[in-house]
């Protein structure tokens, strides 16, 4: 059976069982939004923090969102 055959009969349920067919669709997923991480959430926090300071101290200057794209594209 094709997406769109699928669709066509899904769209044919009432409100409810879209909606539960869409949950266990969902679930059926991965996160897309999870993206893994070499360094737990504290080494991360701690991280921000020394970087924080390095910028109030101005050991560093910071990057305009324009600036560091530009960099990461070449």
């Amino acid at each position: 059976m094709s997406i769109e055959q699928i669709a066509s009969e899904a769209l044919r349920l009432n409100s409810h069982d879209r909606a539960l067919l869409a949950e266990t669709i969902w679930e059926s997923l991965e996160d897309p939004y999870v993206i893994p991480c070499e360094i737990s959430d504290d080494e991360a926090l701690a991280l921000a923090k020394t970087r924080d300071q390095e910028l109030d101290q101005g050991v560093v200057e910071p990057l305009s969102h324009q600036e560091l794209m530009t960099r990461l594209r070449k």
